[in-house]
């Protein structure tokens, strides 16, 4: 295979990864999206496979071998573990697969300064490395370095099943952190241009130890509630790893795939901030969240007196309404209610009732999680709404059904100037006329939070499982 085919394979590469990220863009184009990002994938992994078989040849070495065997081992790992996740583990899968990607990042670059002959970026082992390239692999290593150990971090906060307390969903604060993660950022700094300038591996060395703790000292003091803006900004930063890395190699696939990732991974992070009401910069740094679980104390609810009821009283309620909003969140997820919800809402609208769904951009634990929850559903994309486009019909709205959605829906963001999520943009689901509130009890939300939409007038509790409480509103309406 010439290189002039191999470069136009990667172009063809870069249109289809292009294409994915505009089909992503959109809940009625995603699945035209995927497909073209593993069809851009899989032409990007042969065309590379041919490069290397291409120039093991003119080298007598006999790597192929290796590389096919990993293509093997990790191909065959992601397709059992893509299809075993479960809807409410799909954040863990992500950040799984960002910690992947910042250490493959940290091994090739490690290679590369190790044996720089072999990935053809010196003509000879005794020969220098360029500047620029060590530039290049400083960067690719750091960033890949702070993006695996912090993955690491932010799993363990979303699977919320390990008792170490860097991997407890508050956030993890000590005196000085600041200046200490000021003082290893200045030092990784230093160390990097250091081995730029000298190529000493000790500095190298030393760079990759501090990049890998500073992973693990942004992301701890980040509260549970800020973790799907986590999730987007992780994502950026393996995206720009892979590029540092793409550089170094001479590599304009990686190059551009890493490119894309990084630039839209951090546009997401911006969205997700205007969100959630917090500093772009200070999600790059990770000195955010960390006053987001200063809520009451737990337990607290618990003493305050609600209106409950049961499911056949909510199923009067919503079968009498002329219009309902669904705000789903993450307890909907856990209970895998999807599907009985969509029952429901379609015997409520061969009733005659309007029924819409409203969407938080971070509801759920990673950006889009109630989207793909209700396209799992095969819910109509025309009843799905995002926070911007429907806030101003709650007003108008007879019955808001909250299903196991919480900080997203809670008025102290509006009405509390000192509550810790002052600011955040909600779905105002306190306006409507009557509000439903399915939770499996008074517990706070991802945040730390009491919620004062629970003990309005007009709201009404549901405990329960989502599951359950939904299969009964459908037999009651029934």
């Amino acid at each position: 295979m010439s290189m002039n085919l191999i470069t136009v394979l990667y172009l063809i590469a870069s249109i289809c990864f292009i294409q994915a990220l505009k089909g992503l863009s959109h809940p009625t184009t995603s699945r035209r999206g995927n497909l073209f990002g593993m069809l851009g994938m899989g032409l990007a992994v042969l065309t590379t496979v041919a490069l290397i078989y291409k120039l093991g040849a003119e080298l007598a070495t006999a790597g192929i071998g290796y590389v096919i065997v990993g293509l093997l081992v990790g191909g065959s790992a992601g397709s059992i573990m893509a299809k075993r996740v479960e809807m409410t583990k799909m954040p863990e899968l992500v950040a799984f697969m960002h910690s992947m990607i910042g250490l493959a990042a940290v091994f090739i670059a490690v290679a590369a300064v190790v044996e720089p002959q072999s990935l053809g970026i010196v003509a000879s082992i005794n020969d220098p490395i360029p500047v620029g390239n060590r530039l290049e692999l400083f960067l690719g290593a750091a960033i890949g370095a702070i993006t695996f150990s912090g993955s690491v971090i932010a799993f363990g906060k979303l699977s919320g099943k390990y008792k170490f307390r860097l991997f407890q969903g508050a956030p993890v604060q000590f005196p000085g952190q600041h200046m200490i993660n000021l003082v290893i950022g200045i030092a990784i700094l230093v160390l990097g241009v250091t081995y730029m300038f000298t190529g000493n591996l000790v500095a190298f060395s030393l760079m990759l130890i501090f990049a890998f703790v500073i992973g693990v000292l942004i992301i701890i003091p980040i509260g549970g509630a800020d973790m799907p803006v986590v999730v987007s900004m992780l994502n950026s930063y393996s995206g720009w790893a892979a590029a540092g890395i793409g550089f170094s190699l001479n590599n304009s696939m990686l190059i551009i795939a890493g490119s894309l990732v990084g630039s839209s991974g951090a546009i997401l992070s911006y969205i997700m901030c205007r969100a959630m009401n917090r500093s772009f910069f200070n999600v790059i740094l990770g000195g955010f969240g960390s006053s987001a679980d200063a809520g009451p104390a737990a337990g607290s609810s618990e003493q305050r007196p609600v209106k409950s009821g049961s499911a056949d009283d909510a199923a009067f309620l919503l079968s009498n309404a002329d219009s309902v909003i669904i705000v789903p969140g993450y307890g909907l997820a856990v209970a895998r209610a999807q599907h009985a919800l969509m029952e429901l809402v379609e015997k409520l609208t061969h009733n005659g009732v309007t029924v819409k769904y409203a969407i938080h951009p971070v509801a759920g634990r990673m950006p889009g999680h109630m989207n793909v929850l209700l396209a799992e559903a095969e819910v109509p994309y025309e009843q799905v709404f995002e926070m911007e486009d429907i806030n101003a019909e709650f007003g108008q709205t007879d019955v808001v059904l909250v299903l196991g959605a919480n900080d997203v829906v809670n008025p102290a963001a509006k009405n509390d100037p000192k509550s810790p999520i002052a600011g955040m943009p909600i779905l105002e689901a306190f306006k409507a006329k009557t509000i439903i509130v399915n939770k499996r009890s008074m517990a706070s939300g991802y945040a730390g939070l009491d919620n004062e939409l629970f003990y309005l007038d007009k709201t009404m509790m549901v405990f329960g499982d989502a599951k359950k409480v939904i299969e009964d509103m459908v037999k009651a309406v029934d």
